[in-house]
Formats: C-alpha cells, structure tokens, sequence
C-alpha cells in the first residue's frame, strides 16, 4: 500500500469544484477547498460510511455529515458528538497539484488509539462503536481479545456487588470464540457480546474502590471471612493470594468452599467460581486480580438463600447426609412434585449413594422439570410479589449442575453441599410442568449437528437483552458440556431435550400486566 506524499489532485479542478474524492488502494480521500485553504480526510464517515463529500461545511471548518448530524473539525479530525474521530491528512500545495501525506501510524500506536476510543464506546455502551473499533484491532493483526481483557480493567471496580453475568458470559463467550478460527465475522460476533455486556453492566455506575491492604492467604480465614459478609478482609486475603504469583492455584478450593457454604444467590456463586478459572486460563494471569476480586466481593454479599422458609431443611439435610444405609439413588421422576424441603430431605436420605448416581438423578430431574415446563405459566398473573418464574429459572439448574460437576469432581468434600443444592433446584422449579409432554418429543437424535446449529444461532441470536441471550449461551454450552463428560448417561439426553425445547420455545420477559398487578397488591398491605 502507497505511503508518503501522493499526488492526489489538481489545483484548478479542486477550485472549480469545491470538493473532490481521491481515490487510492481502495482507500477514499475527500478533499475540500476552503477560505482556510485545502483540508483532506477520510471520505467515510466513521460513525456508519455515509460519504462525507455531501455533507455540510460551515465557515469554520466544521463537517457535517448530514446523516446523523455528527460534525467534525476538518483541522484536527476531533468529533464534536464525542465518538469516532476522522482521521485527517496533512495537505501541501505544489504548483498546479494538491498532495496529501498518506503515512500509517506504527500498528503500537493504532493500537493505543483503538483502546482508547473502544473505551469511549465502552462508556457509552455504543454497541456499533464497539464493534468498529474490535475490528479494527484485528485488522492490525493483534489478538483482540485484548478488548475483552481491557473490559474487565474498566469495569471490575465499577460492580457494585461483584460478579455479573456479563463476566460469567465472557468466558463462555471466549471458549466460542477459540472454536470459530477462521471465521473472522464469528470471532467478532464473540468479543462484541462479551464486551457489550460488560459496558452495559456498568453504564453510568460510579466506582466502588476495594479495600486496601494485603494477608498472608489463609484458605480457612478466607471462609470465615466470606461467611462473616467481611470483604475486607476477603480482598486482603486475596491481594495475598495474588502476591505469590498464581492466585487461582491456593485460591480455588476456598473459593469453591465459600460458593457452596449456602445455596447462594440461586447458584450463580458456584457457577461464576468455574467461571472465573475459565476466564483466568483464557486470558493470562494478567486479568486474575480484576476477576478475583468482584468474585470476592459477589461471595460476599450474595443472598443466601438455604435460610429462608422455602429451603429451611437444608442445614439439617447437610448434617444427615449419608447418614442412613440407603446406598441406592431414586429416578429422577421420583423428584417429581416434591417441593424444595421435601427433595432435601429425600436426597439426605439417598445420601449414602455413589455421589455420581445420586448426581445423575438429580441432574435429570432437573432436565425433567425444564424439558415438561408449562409454556402457559409464562402467562400467570397472579403470582406473589418477587415470585415471578421463567425459562431462566429452569436454565439455571442446569448450569449450575455443570459447575457442581466441575467443582465436587475436583473436591470431593463438597459432594453433599453440591447434590443438596441441586435438590434445592429440583424443589424450587417443580410444580409448573405439563405432565402429558413426552419428552422423547424433544429428543435430538444428532447431537453434533444440533450443537452446530445451537452455534449459528448463538451467533446471531436476535436477543435485545444481554440477559436473556447470555443464558441461552451458558445453557448450551453447559449442556454441550455435561455431554461431553461422559458422566451424565440417560440425564444428559434429557437434559439436551431440554435445551432443544428452550430454544424453540418463546422467551418473554417483559411482564407487563403482572407487574402492575403485583405492584398494586403489595401497596395495598404495605401499610
């Protein structure tokens, strides 16, 4: 490609005209002449292409393109709008020509350039700016996975009660990413959720600083510490960890022992634990302090949910478990119609089971729940205060059965407080089946060809809410997952008929009726 001093037009054409395109390595220049003298700059707008050649050129300088009122000072390329600057070329008159200096920058300093406007966009959540600048740093040959490592910088201290779904989904997104090697679009497509996901998770929010200071890690005083709600001391604790170089290796199992202390924040305490080693391993050891520490903080205040009356005979189910010489597992149709502290008690007595028998059941119990789940419950008005139900409710049973599966295989002392917690599952989510859907109705006879068309979809799900689509991608991959393990048998296929019904099923949301009720009812007693 051309670099240095091109001739790009003559003066007289310039001057009769006004304004010109000069076209190069398929690069467009657009010159105009002005009462300040000639000024070049990229002919395409940077905010979506329009040509800059129609648009608007005022006494001073300022372009307008006249598309969507963005204006740019034609002397130094700055946007008056706050997005994209254009890029601007020096510009020399010799004799009857115009020439213009064509010099890239070195890829070190494009790339500075590109972080920084992603930041711009990042601020803003401008989902299409994202997107510009990601391809950008592709083109100039860097991993641009670096935009998803910088996302985690500018947003981890921004998450008021740490982790959310955003970096849970990151991971999952990376893990796509790696298997879409040659196709660049798709790649693009992985780093633009994660990373849009990110800045929408942190639109607006101040920062919220974490404690200062570092402790020798202490795996037990790190529990403690968790269980307290103490995050001071859980970050010191931490910062200790990350002081010997490879925090996630003293740090995992207490990290999994804190996750699984209570049936925390509806299981996305173990789930985002397993994710945070995914994202650790996938991006270096660079990022471990931005993730570690929301991590903490999310261990820290999550709701804990095995003390409210719906899971009251957890404590006790944990203290029985194993406790009687029932050596068996139940089907996993025999969860069916119990209610969370009944399914407790059950499993504690089934307790002295082979833990990957009693994990199969209790898996396809949870796969039976979503795979027979009542699409007209979706509609229900009348539900309590907070106690709304959806297809997420159910996803998360699976999801959460993948990170107890990773979890308890590598710490087998966790067993009971991961089954327990599946269970805690399988009770919160029965009662609203259908028990004439067949689930061999949603059987996939091919797996592999129905995870590759999960993976197109995946890519261009059409989803206006990063909630709702980060599930639908934590769920394949999870149940892709559990598959793969070779643990799961009969479990595992409903637990794929599962997610093939989820993914042909309506996805509501937004209900809008059922708010207002239940808004009005509540003040009602809200006396």
């Amino acid at each position: 490609m051309n670099q240095g001093w091109v001739r790009a037009a003559g003066v007289d054409e310039l001057r009769q005209k006004g304004r010109i395109v000069f076209r190069l390595d398929g690069r467009q220049i657009a010159l105009f002449d002005t009462a300040k003298g000639v000024y070049a700059c990229n002919n395409r707008c940077p905010h979506e292409g329009y040509p800059l050649r129609e648009g608007t050129l005022d006494g001073n300088c300022l372009l307008t393109c006249n598309w969507h009122n963005w204006k740019f000072d034609l002397e130094t390329g700055e946007n008056q709008r706050a997005g994209d600057r254009l890029r601007v070329y020096p510009v020399e008159i010799r004799g009857a020509d115009v020439w213009i200096e064509i010099v890239d920058p070195p890829v070190e300093e494009r790339l500075a350039k590109s972080l920084k406007d992603l930041k711009q966009g990042f601020d803003r959540h401008g989902y299409d700016r994202l997107a510009r600048e990601i391809a950008r740093i592709a083109r100039l040959g860097v991993d641009p996975a670096i935009a998803v490592r910088e996302a985690i910088r500018w947003s981890h201290d921004r998450l008021e009660f740490g982790w959310t779904h955003a970096y849970a989904g990151a991971a999952d997104w990376l893990a796509l990413y790696d298997e879409h090697e040659d196709e660049p679009e798709s790649r693009l497509i992985c780093l633009l959720e994660a990373v849009g996901h990110m800045a929408d998770d942190t639109l607006r929010r101040p920062r919220y600083p974490y404690a200062e200071g570092v402790e020798d890690w202490d795996e037990d005083a790190f529990v403690r510490a968790v269980e307290d709600e103490d995050e001071a001391r859980a970050i010191r604790l931490t910062r200790g960890a990350l002081a010997m170089g490879d925090a996630w290796g003293p740090m995992e199992r207490g990290l999994a022992r804190a996750a699984l202390a209570h049936y925390a924040d509806f299981g996305h305490a173990a789930i985002y634990v397993t994710k945070a080693s995914a994202l650790i391993r996938r991006l270096g050891g660079e990022v471990a302090e931005p993730v570690l520490l929301p991590l903490v903080r999310g261990l820290v205040t999550a709701t804990r949910e095995d003390l409210i009356p719906e899971f009251r005979a957890y404590a006790d189910a944990l203290q029985d478990f194993g406790s009687r010489p029932n050596g068996s597992a139940p089907a996993a149709a025999d969860y069916a119609g119990l209610s969370a502290n009944k399914a407790l008690a059950f499993t504690a007595e089934h307790g002295a089971a082979p833990p990957f028998d009693l994990y199969r059941s209790l898996l396809g119990a949870n796969a039976l729940n979503m795979v027979q789940f009542d699409v007209r419950h979706l509609g229900d008005l009348d539900k309590p205060y907070g106690g709304d139900f959806g297809w997420l409710d159910l996803t998360h049973g699976l999801t959460f059965a993948e990170a107890v599966l990773g979890l308890c295989s590598k710490f087998p002392e966790l067993w009971p407080a991961g089954l327990l917690q599946m269970a805690c599952f399988s009770g919160r989510n029965t009662g609203h089946q259908d028990d004439a859907l067949d689930p061999d109705d949603w059987a996939v006879a091919d797996p592999d060809a129905f995870f590759a068309g999960v993976g197109r979809t995946l890519l261009d799900h059409g989803q206006d809410r990063y909630i709702v689509s980060v599930h639908l991608l934590k769920t394949a991959l999870s149940v892709r997952s559990l598959l793969a393990s070779g643990e799961c048998g009969r479990s595992g296929e409903l637990a794929l008929a599962a997610l093939n019904r989820l993914l042909q099923s309506p996805l509501r949301r937004k209900m809008v009726r059922r708010t207002a009720r239940q808004a009005m009812r509540f003040v009602e007693i809200d006396i």
